[in-house]
């Protein structure tokens, strides 16, 4: 029995509250439903747009891309001069994602990079937003290769942190040992700033502070 970490009548609250209308969202969001396809959704959306606002990065780095949903919500909110880095294995999603960028006028601000994320994530440099939401088992693999790679005052936002209150239950499986081995890690450094929101699926966010 998992732990529910959010009220589904809280959530459909904080979905009226801010409707989203852009068509573009809306073709995303039905193409997830038709493909049983993990997003984010528009809760964690309109968090990563309102961070990205408030950090105003000149480089995120996605480490697990999908078909470019919380991408969206990144290269919305970054500036003209900045750049929000897609990394996907299927070459189908990327291609779904560069059309949908091309159509709604922000693929100038997206690069797409189709292939392992944790062989693409290194390549980048003074990165000012990491997202992570690959395979959870890869989690702290993660966090381990790219906190190098990250800018002074960089924050890292992961989804997924609560797995399904998993990591709350002492469940032992692979993907929940990893996360949870995740979340001990980074809350335990002295150099970052770490909390978990309980929206959703668990948001993890982390400043850097040196």
């Amino acid at each position: 029995m998992m732990i529910p970490i959010t009220d589904p009548r809280i959530e459909e609250y904080l979905r009226l509250l801010a409707p989203e209308d852009d068509p573009d969202l809306t073709a995303m969001e039905e193409r997830a439903r038709g493909l049983a396809f993990p997003i984010v959704d528009r809760l964690v959306g309109r968090l990563l747009y309102l961070l990205t606002r408030l950090r105003q990065p000149r480089l995120v780095v996605e480490l697990g891309s999908g078909f470019g949903y919380s991408a969206w919500w990144f290269a919305r909110a970054i500036s003209i001069t900045g750049k929000v880095v897609m990394t996907e294995r299927d070459g189908g999603n990327i291609e779904y994602a560069r059309t949908m960028f091309r159509q709604n006028g922000l693929i100038d601000r997206v690069e797409l990079r189709q292939g392992d994320a944790l062989e693409i994530g290194p390549e980048y440099g003074d990165i000012d937003i990491l997202f992570i939401d690959l395979d959870k088992e890869q989690y702290l693999r993660a966090a381990e290769t790219m906190l190098p790679r990250l800018a002074k005052n960089a924050l890292l936002i992961a989804d997924n942190a609560l797995w399904y209150g998993r990591v709350a239950e002492g469940a032992d499986d692979p993907e929940t040992r990893t996360i949870r081995a995740f979340n001990d890690f980074m809350c335990s450094r002295r150099d970052f700033f770490t909390t978990i929101i309980p929206l959703r699926d668990g948001v993890m966010l982390a400043y850097r502070l040196s």
